[in-house]
């Protein structure tokens, strides 16, 4: 039940103020066959001993399991400095900075992360942050339908080797937009996307491609060739990438010949754990050409009459700022506690400190890779250079796989035949710098054990 301070005399005069009887007279406007009478399966209340019993005993079944799952969420180091200096109230608590002389501290973390998501995208603008990585790309892809106008076409090129749930989310956020998301088949022998046979789906003409790097497979996408082609037939290039990656390969700024428009992704490898699937964070970079374009606010740096840095809110697009039919976006709420922890992890490992973390990532997939491979029954799917994870073949069905796996405390990774029934028994498993060669040897132990299992 919510909370309402309210006495029924004070709300009674209220409404007598306004010259309405009861509270329902104010949703009159609602029709009837829409309203909600009774809420089912609504539980018994609780008492607030009661609840923290329950708490206790649902926090009593999480597992200190071996994570080796990835598909979108990364389970990194995270220093403890980081979430010792997010979780001060000043960070903790702090809400959207309307008076910027009342938020210069909030101003000044936003405009460093700005400029340090900037700076690992190769871009000229950052937003102050999004929901997610996935709302973040159906933002990207609004943007890049306001920037190519001469395009009449809104068809937007999607990979099916795009992450699931990304996909689930742009096809909700863009449909009542008049876009039409084409979806791009992957190569079953490289697990992505072949440039060479894009020039017959665009007979329509197209607005932009998303090329994501890597792609949901682990795979490392050919960005070069693609954001050639793109932009030869006047695509946009969304980039959507893993910013952990970024450190260790090219960025989207320098991708072709001319780099991609815009680069978007999750944050959430940055500083946040899984926590559960959320909150998350969104980034979105673009080109300055395109910075007005951009949804949620830009952060400047200036000098006051004293001549002392400040900042300021440059760029106000949300509905809250300016008109609603004027915004870029009404649903760009910026997640400013999890951009503090990304920016307070990103200042303390630095340039050479992020490399070092995608060097290990890569390195302790490959070595997982490797060891699994000595196991009859199973191979590696796809032939192409990969990334923070891979795909294996097994002899028998990924799901009996990682139910027998969880016997020994051991999350095997993501069964990919749920989204591409094409994908029999096909396993996608991640191993980030927290894994240790013990934990590698545990995994391929306990592998080899219920491969032989009938």
């Amino acid at each position: 039940m919510p909370f309402i301070p309210h006495t029924s005399e004070e709300i009674r005069k209220m409404l007598a103020v306004i010259g309405v009887n009861t509270i329902d007279d104010l949703f009159d406007e609602i029709p009837d066959n829409l309203k909600v009478k009774k809420i089912n399966g609504l539980p018994k209340a609780l008492t607030e001993m009661e609840v923290s019993r329950l708490m206790v005993e649902r926090a009593a079944k999480n597992s200190n399991a071996l994570c080796f799952i990835g598909a979108g969420a990364y389970e990194h180091h995270i220093p403890a400095a980081v979430w010792n200096i997010a979780a001060r109230g000043e960070f903790m608590t702090a809400y959207t900075p309307y008076q910027a002389e009342a938020s210069q501290g909030t101003l000044q973390l936003i405009y460093e992360y700005q400029t340090m998501m900037a700076s690992l995208t190769g871009m000229d603008v950052s937003n102050a942050s999004l929901y997610d990585g996935a709302s973040g790309l159906a933002e990207a892809i609004l943007m890049s339908v306001r920037i190519n106008k001469k395009n009449p076409s809104k068809n937007i090129l999607v990979p099916s080797t795009l992450n699931p749930s990304y996909r689930k989310t742009i096809q909700t956020i863009t449909q009542h937009h008049d876009i039409k998301l084409i979806e791009l088949p992957f190569d079953i022998q490289r697990g992505c996307i072949n440039a060479n046979k894009l020039d017959n789906i665009i007979k329509d003409g197209a607005t932009a491609i998303i090329i994501p790097q890597p792609n949901f497979f682990g795979c490392l996408e050919e960005v070069d060739d693609l954001t050639n082609w793109a932009h030869k037939n006047n695509l946009l290039v969304i980039a959507i990438v893993n910013p952990i990656s970024i450190a260790l390969f090219k960025e989207p700024g320098a991708w072709g010949e001319k780099g991609a428009d815009i680069a978007c992704g999750e944050g959430q490898s940055l500083g946040v754990p899984l926590s559960f699937g959320g909150p998350y964070f969104g980034f979105l970079c673009c080109r300055s050409a395109y910075m007005r374009q951009i949804p949620g606010r830009i952060i400047g740096r200036t000098t006051d009459s004293e001549g002392n840095p400040g900042y300021v809110l440059t760029l106000q697009a949300r509905e809250q700022h300016i008109r609603r039919s004027k915004a870029t976006s009404n649903i760009c709420t910026n997640q400013g506690l999890m951009t503090a922890a990304a920016t307070i992890y990103m200042s303390l490992l630095g340039s050479k400190g992020l490399r070092r973390v995608a060097e290990n990532c890569h390195a302790n997939t490959h070595k997982l890779v490797e060891k699994a491979l000595t196991i009859d029954g199973v191979d590696l799917w796809f032939n192409q250079p990969y990334f923070h994870e891979a795909v294996l073949r097994l002899s028998k069905p990924a799901k009996e796989i990682i139910a027998q796996m969880a016997q020994y405390n051991i999350q095997a990774g993501f069964d990919l035949r749920c989204i591409y029934p094409e994908m029999e028994n096909a396993l996608l498993v991640c191993c980030t710098e927290t894994k240790t060669a013990e934990d590698i040897d545990l995994y391929v132990e306990c592998l080899r054990k219920v491969l032989k299992e009938k």
